[in-house]
């Protein structure tokens, strides 16, 4: 399979799964790029940061404002602290190991996803 393929359909599960209930980059992307593409966690998690800039703040949230479910106010302050938060924990990811990251990255996923099942 040639990578643009592959490409293309981690990008489409990704997109679905961010318009369908809000996830993608980190649930979907990022573990694809790790465990089918190789890429190392710093690598994959820096390509799915860039890959979300253009496409998420247009389409999937213009539905959602259509709809009346966007909060200006919130998102831009959000997006302000996402801003400086994303520098900083960048910064701080490429001082981590690649394996200890995947690890701690993997054990974050498993207690959001516990957390979810088990809450009423």
């Amino acid at each position: 399979m040639s990578d643009i393929f592959i490409y293309l359909m981690i990008g489409l599960a990704g997109g679905v799964a961010s318009g369908l209930v809000g996830i993608g980059g980190a649930v979907i992307m990022i573990p694809a790029l790790v465990l089918i593409c190789g890429f190392s966690q710093q690598s994959a998690q820096g390509t799915s940061l860039a890959l979300m800039l253009p496409p998420i703040g247009l389409l999937a949230a213009m539905e959602y404002f259509r709809k009346g479910h966007v909060d200006i106010r919130a998102a831009g302050i959000i997006c302000l602290a996402f801003f400086v938060g994303g520098y900083i924990g960048a910064r701080g990811a490429e001082s981590i190991p690649t394996p200890v990251l995947r690890k701690g990255f993997a054990c974050f996923l498993v207690v959001v996803a516990a957390k979810m099942f088990f809450t009423k």
